[in-house]
């Protein structure tokens, strides 16, 4: 929960990384209260899937962290261009791989009161980084599975 109740805004830092694109891939989400104090990391390999796609994959799980912790106000914080631009509709979303997962992040954002997605530079975002490649590089050491693909993200994952 925010440290202060009535502290209803987090902010959600994001990052995706796959390792060859597509490849296998992993999500990165630190998610803090207004004043920085750290309420969850989260490291989770999702299967095979692009660059781009292994970010909106993380957008998606911190919505859904926001939400679960009571956020009204998120301010999700990113430093993929291409994803912050979509999401605020100065890029249109061309791949229909991408239309599905921003649809769903689309989705999400209506649920709050106010959501915000916000570029950040890559040295403000470590944290997010460092999860997301730890969780590419144990989505590299899985076996193969036919068919296999991003996870669910609805499922409890790895928590640091």
């Amino acid at each position: 929960m925010p440290s202060d109740a009535a502290d209803d805004e987090l902010h959600v830092y994001i990052d995706g990384a796959s390792r060859g694109n597509p490849g296998p891939a992993g999500i990165g989400v630190v998610v803090k209260d207004r004043q920085g104090i750290t309420l969850a990391e989260i490291s989770e390999p999702i299967g095979q899937c692009t660059n781009n796609a292994a970010e909106y994959h993380a957008l998606l799980r911190g919505l859904r962290e926001a939400k679960l912790l009571g956020a009204r106000t998120v301010r999700v914080f990113s430093d993929s261009e291409l994803l912050v631009r979509q999401c605020n509709g100065e890029y249109k979303v061309k791949s229909a791989a991408l239309r599905a997962l921003f649809s769903d992040a689309l989705a999400l954002c209506r649920e709050f009161e106010h959501a915000f997605v916000e570029q950040v530079a890559r040295e403000d975002n470590e944290l997010a980084d460092r999860l997301a490649r730890q969780a590419a590089r144990a989505a590299a050491r899985r076996p193969a599975r036919r068919g296999s693909g991003p996870v669910d993200l609805g499922r409890a994952g790895e928590r640091h």
